[in-house]
């Protein structure tokens, strides 16, 4: 009897260590996450989905950028490694119940150089190229921004270094050029002696010649002209507005406007009030076109004993100016020309002067 009872309480000992069936499916996981540089990943996260079930797991990286567990139940799981909210690496790993731990280690680099060598050698060239195209985009783009902070800064030596050493990594690029062309531009009015201005509009000339070359545009050829006009080029530059206002008809009434004062300045009145003309029919509202073409309708008066008849349309044209602005800074000689229309003219030609005396 006693022995019965000494043999049940010993089963029932033997009953209650038994390990439960779940826990004899847990199994242990560990390794480390290392990043394209082979330095380990901080604080990531460890994701763990199960492919038959949906159970998930989320360990995160200490900071050696090693994980560990001791409880993932055995199955097929996909891994992923997040960082910053973001999948750095997709995997799929098998977790079993074995005396040797589960061991997986990611190392982001020998990843990447896997899948590179796995990629077509016709793409590898494209990726490549793309990649040096990229890196060229950016040390660019720092040039031209460099430049740009020059300028603004009063600083047109540097802001030229700093594009001549642009087009020289890559002379292929338009907009280049005409940055460079546009420092010299702008700059030559600043230097001291006229040789130093005359060297450095021919050299801006030269550039936006580049440019042009490369991709035509009516903003290329516009200040161009103004170089060509800088330089007593007045042919050049009215050549140069002309091709402007043809590939940049949105721009036209400013183009038709400059060839107009390269061509006041030619004295060419005739040719320079079509240019104005053709100025105000773009831009109906280009004051500026009026009050020039003005000038040059002026320029064709004539004297009928002491009174002096300007041509049909010069009052209309002075007018208009000030209609469009009554204050501009053209509104007070404007309404000098207007006063002189009909005026007796009273000449001292031994002092050299005009007088006259408007009309009540």
């Amino acid at each position: 009897m006693k022995r019965n009872l000494i043999l049940s309480l010993l089963l029932a000992l033997a009953t209650s260590v038994v390990v439960p069936a779940a826990w004899g499916q847990l199994a242990t996981i560990k390794g480390y996450v290392h990043d394209v540089e082979g330095n380990p990943l901080v604080g990531v996260t460890i994701r763990l989905v199960n492919k038959e079930n949906g159970r998930k797991y989320e360990l995160k990286t200490d900071k050696k950028g090693n994980y560990f567990s001791l409880a993932i139940f055995s199955g097929r799981y996909d891994l992923d490694v997040i960082q910053d909210g973001k999948t750095v690496y997709s995997g799929s790993v098998p977790i079993q119940m074995s005396e040797k731990e589960n061991e997986f280690n990611i190392d982001l680099k020998k990843e990447q150089a896997a899948q590179q060598a796995a990629v077509p050698p016709e793409v590898k060239k494209q990726q490549d190229a793309q990649q040096k195209e990229a890196l060229k985009v950016k040390g660019l783009n720092e040039k031209l921004a460099l430049a740009d902070a020059a300028q603004q800064a009063g600083n047109y030596d540097q802001a030229i270094a700093a594009m001549a050493e642009a087009t020289q990594a890559d002379p292929t690029r338009d907009l280049l050029w005409f940055k460079l062309a546009d420092y010299e531009r702008l700059s030559a009015p600043k230097l001291s002696s006229q040789q130093e201005k005359t060297e450095r509009y021919n050299k801006a000339a030269e550039d936006y010649k580049k440019a042009i070359a490369i991709k035509p545009t009516g903003a290329y050829y516009n200040n161009l002209g103004e170089v060509q006009a800088k330089l007593g080029d007045s042919e050049g530059a009215r050549a140069s507005y002309q091709q402007a206002s043809q590939l940049d008809p949105t721009n036209a009434a400013q183009y038709y406007y400059n060839e107009g004062a390269v061509l006041t300045n030619m004295g060419k009145v005739d040719e320079a009030i079509a240019a104005f003309n053709k100025s105000i029919q773009t831009d109906p509202t280009k004051a500026d076109a009026y009050y020039w073409k003005g000038i040059n309708l002026l320029g064709k008066a004539t004297m009928k004993g002491s009174k002096m008849e300007a041509p049909e349309g010069t009052a209309e044209a002075f007018n208009k100016y000030l209609e469009l602005q009554p204050n501009g800074q053209f509104a007070e000689p404007a309404k000098q020309m207007l006063a002189s229309i009909g005026a007796t003219v009273e000449t001292s030609f031994g002092k050299g002067k005009t007088q006259t005396k408007t009309k009540k």
